[in-house]
């Protein structure tokens, strides 16, 4: 009997202290999945923007090493790209996007949507060199850019290797 009285006042009692602030009640972080765009929406948003893009066998096939895709490119990512192209007044073309077999695989991925590759232009090399901060070179002796929101811009031989953690530039 004694268990069954206890229950109701230690729950009372934890109450009490929620509401005077003296307890926190925590849950557990959600990891849910990021949304994703089909190739088709990621295209009709990307086109909207005015972003164009481009493929070496003019082709949208995810797993064909040639075109490229946007399959499965996750809706923060388009976000990102939209924005740079507001906020630089630049021209940008997508050379790259989700598809399978040339990228490096890893969790912020071309493949799980986190990355496209910028054209290399005057002006996108100059917006982000003069506007977002140095934070060295990565392996390959890639140059990284890192902007305020946390993306990371990396220039690559023949493009700006563009991972967008969040859905700003």
């Amino acid at each position: 009997m004694r268990s069954r009285t206890a229950r109701p006042a230690a729950l009372a009692a934890s109450a009490a202290l929620l509401a005077g602030g003296l307890l926190v009640a925590t849950v557990p972080a959600a990891t849910a999945a990021p949304a994703k765009y089909s190739h088709a929406a990621a295209a009709q948003q990307l086109k909207r923007a005015g972003i164009t893009w481009t493929s070496s066998g003019g082709c949208s096939n995810r797993n064909n090493s040639k075109c490229t895709s946007f399959e499965q490119i996750n809706k923060s990512t388009v976000a990102g790209v939209i924005d740079f192209k507001k906020v630089s007044k630049c021209a940008v073309t997508l050379t790259a996007g989700t598809e399978r077999g040339i990228h490096r695989p890893g969790r912020y991925s071309h493949e799980n949507g986190y990355k496209v590759d910028i054209r290399l232009t005057p002006c996108v090399n100059s917006y982000i060199t003069r506007t977002f901060r140095y934070v060295g070179e990565r392996g390959d002796r890639a140059k990284q850019y890192k902007s305020p929101s946390g993306n990371i811009y990396a220039r690559e031989g023949s493009h700006w290797d563009v991972t967008y953690y969040r859905g700003s530039r």
